[in-house]
Parts: C-alpha cells; sequence; structure tokens
C-alpha cells in the first residue's frame, strides 16, 4: 500500500541552519503519531514541511507516491489538511459555516454545497461532538472548543491525512485528553493517519501509536514502548532537569 505521505532524505530548515535531516517516514493509514522536541528543534518547521508550506533543504516529501512539489494547492488540500495553532481570523463567523469551509477543495470555484457536501460537515461535526455549537459565532467558544471546531473542519476537508501544530497547547489537562482521544478515535476508526506536534509527551506516550522525537538534529521514529526502553527520552531531555523512569513511564524533577 503507497503511504499517504512519506519522506526520503529529507532536510528541514533554512538556508544556512538545518534544523533536522536524515528523515525518513512514512504515515501509515489508521496511525496516531506525535511528534515531540524541544522548543526550537524544528517540530513547526517539519511539520510545515511536509504541508508543503516550507520548501525542503534537501530530500523529498511524497503525498501517495507524488512529490508535495508537483502538486497544485487544490490537490495537496484533497491529500492532507492542516490544523495551526490558535484561532483563525474569523471570529464573526459561525462554527457550521466554518466547518463547511472545509469542502472548499471540492465545491469548484463557486463552492456550492451539494447534499453530499452537507452530510459530509454533519458527520465532521458529529464526530468531535460540536453538533450543539454549529450556530454560535466563534469568537463565543472557549480555547477547548475552538481546538475541536479546526479538527472538525479539517475532518470535512475529508483527506487521508491530517496535520496538526501543536493542537493543545492551550488547552488545560482535561481538554488535552479529551482531544488526543479524538484524534486517536479518528485515525483508527477512519483509517486517516494523523501526525500532531506536542509537547504533552505523558499523553502522548499513553494515547499514540508511534512517536517521532527530534534530538541533535535527527528524528527517532518508533512506537511508545521502543521509546521508554530505548533511552531516547532521557537523552532528549537530558539538559532539561528531567529525569524518566521507565518503570513508571514518567518524568520526575532530577
Amino acid at each position: 500500500m503507497k503511504a499517504p505521505l512519506s519522506t526520503e532524505a529529507l532536510a528541514v530548515g533554512y538556508p544556512g541552519r538545518r534544523l533536522v535531516e536524515r528523515v525518513d517516514i512514512a504515515l501509515r493509514p489508521g496511525e496516531l503519531v506525535a511528534l515531540i522536541g524541544v522548543n526550537g528543534g524544528g517540530k513547526s518547521t517539519l511539520l510545515h514541511t511536509l504541508a508543503g508550506l516550507h520548501p525542503p533543504l534537501a530530500g523529498k516529501v511524497r503525498s501517495l507516491e507524488a512529490e508535495i512539489g508537483t502538486l497544485s494547492a487544490v490537490e495537496r488540500a484533497r491529500r492532507m489538511a492542516l490544523v495551526l495553532t490558535g484561532r483563525p481570523a474569523a471570529g464573526l463567523m459561525d462554527v457550521r459555516t466554518l466547518v463547511a469551509m472545509g469542502r472548499q477543495p471540492w465545491t469548484g470555484h463557486f463552492g456550492r454545497l451539494t447534499e453530499d457536501d452537507h452530510r459530509i460537515i454533519d458527520g465532521a461535526l458529529q464526530a468531535v461532538d460540536v453538533v450543539h455549537l454549529a450556530g454560535r459565532q466563534l469568537r463565543e467558544l472557549s480555547d477547548g472548543e475552538a481546538q475541536r471546531v479546526m479538527i472538525a473542519r479539517a475532518l470535512a476537508q475529508d483527506t487521508p491525512v491530517m496535520l496538526l501544530d501543536e493542537p493543545m497547547a492551550f488547552l488545560d489537562l482535561v481538554n488535552r485528553l479529551r482531544l488526543l482521544r479524538t484524534l486517536r478515535q479518528l485515525a483508527h476508526d477512519r483509517q486517516k493517519a494523523v501526525l500532531l506536534s506536542t509537547h504533552d509527551l505523558q499523553s502522548a506516550l499513553d494515547l499514540c501509536d508511534r512517536l517521532l522525537l527530534i534530538h541533535d538534529g535527527r528524528l527517532w521514529n518508533g512506537t511508545p514502548a521502543d521509546a521508554v526502553v530505548s533511552g531516547v527520552l532521557e537523552a532528549l531531555f537530558s539538559g532539561e532537569g528531567l529525569r524518566f523512569d521507565p518503570a513508571t513511564r514518567s518524568f520526575r524533577a532530577s
């Protein structure tokens, strides 16, 4: 089966400054993957490069074997949905209209929604439990509600890949866990490849299928169980005043 998103010898960063290199990964359908690293390590740059928003320094990014750089914006939007940190500048827009914007790659120049489009929009609202918010404006929502609405819009886009940049950044513990469980269920039930960047390593260890850990400009790739026994977690946070305890799968101040 062709991977919905893969890389080959990818290097990301800026001219004169490589942040991460030798990235060889393949995202698989039905899998929730967490991208983790310290601030400034290249998480957002890597995610934006995968989405085609930032040019790679070397190597290739492929979507179903087609190189990202050869695809039009519409073709990319039909293959992957991107959820960025924070709220869009759409405070006066009601939730259903915002979620319906996820259908734009499929509706043509005039943006007319068919019965099928409305069915997909309804399904996206239901999947992330925001049907009751459909008539409310985005500015009226809490951070947790707004983030779920943005995921509903990405879900309405109906792509094989979903990329999320720090979707839990402004959420409390309860809403972080709720959101991560929703993403896990969407990945598993709808066979989507879901990749999110996060600082919440503990929740990622508990709920994600795979981890991508950026350390010293390289990308470690494996399951949470592999990460626990490999020593990579201690290495990643060794200079941050933290000690990882493999027995409890948790961090402690050192």
